[in-house]
Formats: C-alpha cells, structure tokens, sequence
C-alpha cells in the first residue's frame, strides 16, 4: 500500500469532558496521516443514547479546533464516506442492514439467553477452571426451542458466530501478537432493543470509509481479534472491499501510583488544561512524547515538527507517565517562544474571566498589559498566572486588596518608617521611570535608613502589589503610576 492510501481515524464517543489520553490518541493519528500524505478522518461514535451528549460533542470539535488538529474528513468538512456521526448512521439503517446480512449469511445468531442465566453459566465455568466467556448455548437453536422462548416474551441480542481458530496479526507497535480460539468467544452485535454496539458499528464503519490503519490504545488490544474477524464476514457479504486494517495499539498513559490514567484523575481532564491557560502548543508537545520520542533528546518540537519526523516505529511499547510539572515546564518553555505582542493577546481572556479588565479592554489597560508583558513573560508557566502577577496593575483602587497573610508578615509596625520614607521619596521623583525610581528608593531606604534591600523594598512591595512575590519593583511602580503608587502606600500606613 501506498503512503497516500493511508487512511486513519480518531472515533471518539461524545460522553463526558474530552480527555487527554483520548487527545494523545488524535495526535498520533493525525501525525500519522499528515507524515504519510495519508487522511485523518473524524468520526463521532454516538450510537449510546443513555451516555452521549450534544454538549460532548460540540466540546469535542472545540478541542481539536483549538489544538489546531485538522480533519480532512469528518463533522462540519464532510467526505466522501458520511456521514461521521453514527447516530445519523443507525437512523439511515445502516447498522440494521449489516446485522441482518450477517444473520442471512450464518456469520451471526439470534441468542435468548437471559443475564441471569449468562451469570450462571459463567460462575460454573469459572469453579470447572473453564474460559468464562460465552459458551454457544444458542449457536444452533431449534424452531421449537425458539418458539419457546419467544413464547416467554424474550427478546434475542444478536450474536458474532467466531470462527474457531486462532487469531495472529503483526501489530505495527507491539510486533507479532496471538490469540488462542477460546480466549475470543462469541459477542453481541446489537441489543435486544435493536440498539448496535461499538462491537458492531466501529467495524462496519472502519469497513465503509476504508480505514487502513488504526491507532489506538493498548486496552482495546484484547478487542482485535473480533474485528478482524467481523472484517471478514463483512467481506464475505459484500459490505467492504476486503481491505483489513492494520493494527497498532499505543502505550498507556499512567497516573500517579502507576497506574492508569482515568477520566477521575484531575490532570486528565483536558478543559483544565484550557482553564488553567496552557498553550495548544505546549500541550500538545507534551503529549507527543508520552510514549514516542523525536530522537536525539528533543523534546522541544511543534506539531508539524513532530509530523515531519513521526514513524511507528519510535512509538514505545512501554507505558508512559504523565508528569503534570513536566507538562507545564513545556508549556512555560512555549510561552517564552511568543511574541510579547501575542502574548499579550492571550492572556487578555484569562484577565476578563477574573474581572480585572472589561470586555473590550480599554486602551490604558491595553497599554499596562503591553508594558508589563515583558516583565513576567519568563516567569509565567501558564496564562492563567498572569492574572496574579499582573492583576495589580490593572484592578479598579476600590477593588485593591492586600494579601491577609503577606501583611501580616510583611507590613508590621518595623515597615512603618520604610514606607513614611518610602513616600517621601517617590513623591519627588522625576521623571517618573523605573531608574528615577529605583534611585530615588535606594537613596532613601538603603542609605537613608541603612537596611538591606529585602527588608527596605518589601513593604513597599507588599504595599504596591499585594503581595510578597511581584514582577519587578520599580518597573511595576512605573507602569502603575505615581498616583496610584503613593494611594496604595499611604493606604498601608493608615
């Protein structure tokens, strides 16, 4: 097969906040496909009425918008293949009709058994040291026998007949990997509702848009083998052209105590990361490199980077740890790459959720967070922390508020001469820039009152900002102002 024949896809079900084990798996796919020339599809899998949501769905396409990970096929593009929600499939029929062939075919049965008597049948197995799976019991019912139990009122499940054999495919991660015929057992296809299962609609739709590879995580691995054999059979009954996927399944993401990574776990939920202001850039760079490597230790790269350089062979066998502190020294890393301009730009969202400026800002707001972007820029991690270190110098004075604690330790009745000096100075200086400033203050506070620089230009500090820890002092006193400046001072002292 040719690289322009690759066609992958990310099939994500919209139940619940995106997560970033499910992001990793977009990424890979999309990497794939965009290295090979190939076509990254899109595909909604929304075929479970009780656990999917209109809100997943649209946060869904928001998440890949914003990551900047773009379909070739999908939701709002379309395709040749649509369309790619499969709740709009399955009211067309279109699972109905595969199920009904695969019954005419002998490829699939109807079975009555009811889940008490799976549970039975399934214990026995279990104490005889027997494969606890299905065991056939309505492989090959009679009339009569259906008869009865439809008689009963019972309603049938459809059922995969699985081929007795072995099944061995070349996974294009982990290598060669087998199956024994009793570890598969038969499975259902569609509910007794009529409702189709993931079992069923995820290979017929692989089949009908003519995925070649699939991507995926390890813990769908045990899965495999059903659907390569429903691959099969639904080339047997003229469904797909024959074309069978090749496999590859990705490393898990663990947690904390080593172990997998859940949608329970805080720094699995992606919208935290949008909340907390990382960079599309920044998270996505960390997550390639939860289980694939660059080479040659980078592990600074953009997407199209990493798209460039990406082979399956450089994805790792072996389970990856998410490091939340290492993601978020990439992400500090990526905002000092931005022009200060662009920077300023992004962090203005973070600043109107915390009503710290209006929406639309003002053009003096736009003027203090221009002049105070350079000053945190190396010190900002995500753009969420820029409303600490820059909310100061743009709340209303009637909004200002000094940190209880940091008062306490800092503006105590030894700062009381610090900031009377410290007023004094500020209120002759000229011109009103950071190096009047700082000479006028270190006049006054270090050869003035003998102290050493912590002790002289922490309550003042404190005073100004509200806090211990600040941008730069005498930048900061700039950018606010004198007018403001000697207020918050003056406020201290009262």
């Amino acid at each position: 097969m040719t690289d322009s024949a690759v066609r992958v896809r990310f099939c994500p079900s919209p139940t619940g906040n995106p997560h970033v084990g499910m992001v990793r798996t977009a990424l890979f796919n999309w990497a794939f496909a965009r290295h090979t020339g190939g076509t990254f599809v899109f595909r909604i899998e929304d075929t479970d009425s009780a656990r999917d949501s209109e809100e997943s769905y649209e946060a869904l396409l928001a998440a890949l918008r914003w990551l900047g990970l773009t379909w070739d096929e999908g939701p709002e593009v379309g395709g040749p293949y649509g369309p790619y929600r499969q709740s709009v499939r399955m009211r067309d029929g279109v699972y109905a009709d595969v199920a009904q062939r695969l019954l005419d075919g002998g490829f699939a049965y109807h079975c009555y058994c009811s889940p008490d008597e799976l549970d039975a049948r399934r214990e026995q197995a279990m104490a005889e040291k027997r494969a606890p799976g299905y065991d056939g019991h309505c492989r090959a019912l009679s009339e009569d026998q259906v008869a009865a139990f439809r008689a009963e009122g019972r309603e049938p499940v459809v059922r995969f007949r699985m081929p007795d054999t072995d099944w061995t495919w070349d996974d294009l991660v982990r290598g060669p990997i087998t199956f024994a015929a009793d570890q598969v057992p038969d499975f259902v296809l569609v509910r007794a509702n009529g409702e189709p299962l993931y079992t069923l609609v995820n290979p017929v739709d692989d089949a009908l848009m003519r995925i070649t590879h699939v991507l995926r995580g390890e813990d769908l691995l045990s899965s495999t083998p059903r659907q390569l054999a429903l691959y099969g059979a639904l080339a047997e009954i003229g469904v797909s052209d024959g074309t069978t996927p090749r496999f590859g399944h990705l490393p898990y993401v663990m947690g904390e105590g080593n172990r997998k990574l859940s949608k329970r776990d805080p720094e699995s939920s992606f919208q935290m990361y949008r909340d907390e202001g990382y960079l599309p850039e920044g998270l996505l760079n960390y997550l390639a490199l939860l289980g694939w490597s660059m080479g040659e230790d980078r592990e600074f790269f953009s997407k199209e980077e990493m798209a460039e350089a990406f082979t399956l062979e450089r994805v790792s066998q072996n389970p990856a740890r998410f490091d939340l502190k290492k993601c978020k020294a990439i992400n500090g890393d990526w905002i000092r790459t931005l022009d200060p301009a662009d920077l300023g730009t992004r962090i203005v969202p973070y600043l109107a959720a915390a009503d710290v400026v209006s929406e639309p800002i003002t053009d003096e707001q736009q003027r203090v967070i221009s002049a105070a972007v350079p000053l945190i820029q190396e010190r900002l991690e995500t753009l969420g922390q820029a409303v600490g270190m820059v909310g100061f110098l743009l709340v209303p004075e009637d909004r200002f508020r000094v940190d209880e604690a940091d008062a306490a330790a800092v503006l105590t009745a030894e700062a009381t001469p610090v900031l009377e000096a410290a007023v004094a100075a500020l209120e002759a200086v000229e011109p009103w820039d950071a190096a009047a400033i700082e000479q006028s203050l270190r006049a006054a506070l270090i050869d003035g009152l003998g102290l050493k620089p912590k002790v002289a230009f922490g309550p003042v500090r404190v005073a100004v900002s509200g806090r211990r820890v600040s941008p730069p002092l005498f930048e900061s006193l700039e950018i606010l102002g004198r007018e403001k400046a000697l207020v918050r001072l003056r406020g201290a002292l009262d």
